[in-house]
């Protein structure tokens, strides 16, 4: 038998890890002919890469001393991450999608009459009209009459608004034409083919829909200036840039060749959502500093950090086994270096939920219950938390009322996301300022311990919290949804069921397993109970909470009780101290929504405990910006209950326990 070593072992994962992250610098760094196509071997005998058409290859090797110093040389050599607007860490509501302008501005109205909290509201497809003008970057859907009016009502709801725009466009837009006649359209076949609606597309009325060249410097500028004269100057908050691929449906060799500005398209297709992204932000500061870019897109590149992105897992089934496979996603995602990633709460394609038998939907049936109830959990500790899909509304109202189990745990879970504002947004600055990422692999903080290398079932979530999802089904059967292509989901519906629907008691406790890495104690973040890493737990779990534990040796600062992340200011905040160990943790607050903390406007307040001491230092502020508070109250609490409440003016204090 062969003797265990745990250096070699981790050496060797420390190599793979390595090679991974360079097959991503090898799509982001160099020339354009290296963003081709290209097939990755990585085995025992050999690491290799063959290129479609490239000759030569730039290899870069990054030594950065741990995961995070790594991260950090690829934002070095591919760009840096600008702060996002503090609102987008609020919660985002979206469905396939909203039909008029008053459907909207009502949705907005209902979470604002429940005290439900949310930040932006956001326009899927179609407000543009026909296919035929698919892509205009106008309102010219009759439901859409005064778009102007509907962005102002949910601005007026201290809301944000953020609209779906694509790579293509239909051949009667204004776009299209002015692209056409300057030779800045793409021939393949892209998605919608059909000028009818509905599926399967019908062929006997193609759409003629192109897609554009974002390769072309006039290009961006073509698609930028309809974007900003028929949405921007409306008032639009943020920008969804779906099909950044860009859907390409029965591919021929003559697509591959065709000449792009940068080259063929063979030799740039990998940097497409890299340069269409990067026009869309580009323009946008180019034109204001007022209003920081936040782009939702479904594929990224690296170096797309750079320009305000965050990718989404794209049109994913709505089934337990989807869900299980996002951590793994975001994890590994993060460590490629771009830290902004979300997936879609619940799954997108839920047909298979909907109930032929009962006469019932999705929204009555226990079993999509609970995959909604437990990625919503999850979704509370990804960079962005946004519920989307088709088959069934996401609305929070529309999963019962207050009192009863689905509605108060979707409800509970959102209401966390905003208490932890202030710690989500100092992680933002982390992530920003420092190199750091959100979604943490657990061998990034517990190297040391072999059980955490290759764990994709639980995370950190910034420094302090783990966070372990329950993944799999405790109260119903998971049921098995067929994998689908993207564009081939739009047929589920035709997926009903005829398995009645079940009468569910969520109100039971249950139990799973989790790991807590050994090297640190750790805080049941929910009972305060504390219990040392290293070990496995048997723990009880309740359908209204996602388990969470917070590493000892941490600084948590938690917001008020808001409907929006600016209704109230961070003026009385409570600072959670779990002792145990030193820690340390640094308070960021700017001006939530500009470019101005690039040029210093923002503050951070240190602080910093003491665990022989149990001294918590507060200490004085750096910084200054526009409309900060001059004084405020820090209530500090311990896991035994105990607090002390203090008034902090910017100058240095301590806090004894």
């Amino acid at each position: 038998m062969k003797k265990y070593d745990p250096y070699k072992r981790l050496i060797l994962f420390i190599a793979s890890f390595i090679n991974i992250l360079l097959l991503c610098l090898l799509f982001a760094a160099g020339w354009y002919r290296y963003y081709a196509g290209t097939m990755y071997v990585d085995n025992e005998e050999e690491t290799s890469f063959r290129s479609d058409v490239g000759d030569c290859i730039d290899y870069y090797f990054m030594y950065g001393g741990s995961a995070d110093g790594v991260i950090a040389q690829i934002r070095l050599l591919t760009g840096s991450v600008p702060m996002m607007p503090l609102w987008s860490y609020g919660f985002m509501q979206s469905k396939e999608r909203y039909k008029s302008q008053d459907e909207v501005v009502s949705v907005v109205k209902k979470y604002r009459e429940l005290g439900i909290p949310l930040d932006c509201i956001i326009q899927d497809w179609q407000y543009w009209g026909s296919n035929y003008l698919w892509n205009a970057m106008e309102f010219l859907n009759y439901e859409y009459r005064d778009p102007k009016r509907m962005i102002d009502e949910v601005h007026g709801l201290n809301a944000h608004m953020m609209i779906s725009i694509w790579s293509s466009f239909g051949p009667k837009t204004k776009p299209f034409k002015e692209l056409e006649k300057e030779g800045l359209l793409m021939d393949m076949a892209t998605w919608p083919e059909s000028g009818v609606e509905g599926w399967p597309p019908n062929f006997d009325y193609p759409s003629g829909v192109k897609v554009y060249d974002p390769y072309h410097p006039k290009a961006r500028d073509i698609y930028w200036n309809y974007l900003n004269k028929g949405i921007f100057q409306l008032g639009m908050d943020g920008w969804w840039m779906d099909s950044t691929e860009p859907d390409h449906f029965n591919p021929k060799d003559s697509d591959f060749d065709r000449q792009t500005y940068s080259g063929s398209f063979r030799s740039v297709r990998n940097a497409f959502p890299l340069v269409t992204v990067g026009g869309v932000s580009d323009h946008q500061r180019a034109l204001t500093r007022d209003k920081r870019v936040i782009i939702l897109t479904r594929s990224g590149f690296l170096g797309q950090q750079r320009y305000g992105s965050n990718v989404w897992t794209g049109d994913v089934g709505s089934s337990w086994d989807m869900f299980r496979r996002q951590i793994t996603a975001g994890l590994n995602f993060s460590l490629t270096g771009m830290p902004h990633w979300n997936t879609d709460l619940g799954g997108f394609f839920a047909g298979s939920y909907n109930n032929s038998l009962g006469g019932g939907t999705a929204t009555k049936n226990p079993m999509f219950h609970e995959l909604y109830v437990r990625w919503a959990q999850f979704g509370v500790f990804c960079p962005m938390m946004r519920s989307h899909g088709a088959d069934a509304p996401r609305e929070i109202f529309l999963y019962g009322k207050a009192g009863e189990p689905v509605y108060d745990a979707l409800v509970d879970a959102i209401k966390l996301r905003y208490s932890l504002m202030p710690y989500i947004y100092s992680t933002s600055w982390e992530v920003s300022h420092r190199n750091s990422t959100f979604m943490r692999a657990l061998f990034m903080d517990f190297l040391s311990d072999p059980k955490t290398w290759n764990m994709g079932s639980e995370y950190m979530f910034g420094s302090s919290f783990l966070v372990a999802p329950v993944l799999h089904a405790q109260y119903t059967p998971e049921q098995a949804q067929q994998i689908l292509k993207e564009n081939e989901g739009w047929g589920c519906k035709a997926q009903e069921s005829d398995i009645p629907l079940l009468s569910v008691d969520f109100t039971q406790s249950k139990e799973m397993e989790l790991y807590l890495p050994a090297g640190s104690q750790w805080y049941d973040f929910w009972t305060n109970e504390v219990a040392e890493g290293g070990q496995k737990l048997k723990v009880t779990t309740v359908f209204n909470r996602i388990p969470l534990y917070v590493r000892a040796g941490s600084i948590v600062p938690l917001g008020p009780d808001v409907q929006y992340v600016t209704e109230k200011k961070w003026d009385n905040l409570k600072v959670c101290v779990y002792p145990g160990a030193d820690g340390n943790f640094v308070l960021y607050e700017d001006e939530g929504n500009n470019y101005n903390y690039e040029n210093g406007a923002y503050t951070e307040i240190p602080m910093i405990w003491n665990d022989a001491k149990r001294t918590l230092t507060i200490d004085a502020r750096r910084g200054c910006y526009e409309g900060m508070l001059d004084e405020r109250k820090f209530t500090v609490r311990m896991p035994d209950g105990s607090e002390k409440t203090v008034l902090y003016k910017g100058k240095k204090i301590n806090v004894k326990f």
